[in-house]
């Protein structure tokens, strides 16, 4: 009798093992063949736009099975538009992924952006963290932060909760600037020629590293003002620009400046949609960390002035977590300003 329930017990542990190395084969099998989506939430030519395209170009070799991904630009919103479309309507597989709007959480903790639980989207990593700026035209009339504090200047922006519009917001209530907000810019791409044409005299929000790479002489050789920037700290690059936290003439003003500042963590991430199996995501995971081991990949970012900053997936998900809990508050204070 013994024996035979031995037998069993030793039967039985080879089916689970039997099939939970078939399970994993299969997630590993799943993407051969297979042609997958990067969903952009901006428009060509921006940071978002630039890192999501890098990780088309390069994840998918990476991937069991090498399949094809190709990117999908769904501008709209300041990046929600493709964040509903992630949550609601991509197929939850893993064939759809996306490069969308570093504050998100943040967004969504504020009840700005509703129908969406931020913590339910699923990071495969991050590609770079990114600190948001405020860009100034070359030869314009604003050449710091105090000007925008003795007069108006209006400043391009894209909508709905995005940093364009968010941080000339902030910087409004609580450092004293006299900013006018124009919305309805698909991008920074287009931002930027709407700042260059001298329709605006301050392009709101612009990524770093995509600034890096479309004007690094704004950056490296300091051609353009930059007015502000949304780190927790100067970034090495330009110690000569302040942070929001600096900006704030208060107190309140710090704590809520900090609060929104700490999104560039997040920075040029990708995620999946709810409720992709987890053995799956677990494929993407290594794979997307493998691409950024791989000195080919490597040497193209430097090549093309990216920077690289990776992240790991799990950690960026705890940071989404963590912005999600912040003091109820500093949140009804940033989601306050996300109203005005």
């Amino acid at each position: 009798m013994l024996r035979m329930i031995v037998g069993a017990a030793v039967a039985a542990t080879l089916v689970t093992f039997s099939g939970a190395a078939s399970a994993q084969q299969s997630d590993a099998d799943f993407f051969k063949g297979k042609t997958l989506r990067m969903i952009i939430g901006y428009g060509a030519g921006g940071g978002y736009d630039l890192y999501g395209r890098f990780a088309a170009e390069f994840l998918g070799a990476h991937l069991p099975g090498n399949p094809t991904i190709v990117p999908q630009n769904m501008p709209g919103g300041g990046s929600i538009v493709a964040a509903k479309y992630l949550y609601s309507v991509a197929p939850k597989d893993g064939t759809a992924m996306g490069c969308i709007v570093q504050s998100l959480g943040l967004d969504a903790a504020t009840g700005n952006v509703t129908g969406i639980d931020a913590t339910r989207f699923t990071h495969i990593g991050r590609l770079t963290s990114n600190i948001d700026l405020g860009i100034g035209r070359p030869g314009g009339k604003i050449s710091s932060f105090e000007d925008a504090r003795a007069r108006e200047f209006t400043v391009g922006a894209t909508g709905g909760a995005s940093p364009a519009v968010l941080l000339p917001t902030a910087l409004n209530v609580y450092g004293g600037a006299k900013f006018k907000i124009i919305r309805g810019y698909q991008g920074i791409a287009d931002t930027l020629l709407a700042l260059e044409r001298g329709e605006v005299d301050v392009a709101g929000s612009g990524g770093l590293v995509g600034l890096l790479v479309s004007h690094p002489t704004w950056v490296m050789e300091r051609k353009a003002p930059l007015i502000y920037q949304a780190s927790l700290k100067r970034h090495p690059l330009i110690p000569h620009v302040p942070t929001l936290e600096e900006l704030a003439l208060s107190d309140e003003g710090r704590q809520v400046m900090r609060a929104i500042s700490s999104t560039a963590e997040i920075g040029r991430s990708i995620v999946l949609p709810p409720d992709v199996p987890a053995a799956r995501v677990a494929v993407l995971r290594e794979a997307f960390q493998a691409m950024l081991k791989d000195k080919n990949v490597i040497a193209v970012a430097a090549k093309r002035n990216l920077m690289l900053d990776p992240g790991r997936g799990e950690d960026m998900d705890a940071l989404v977590r963590e912005t999600m809990a912040l003091p109820k508050d500093i949140v009804e204070k940033v989601g306050r300003l996300l109203k005005m």
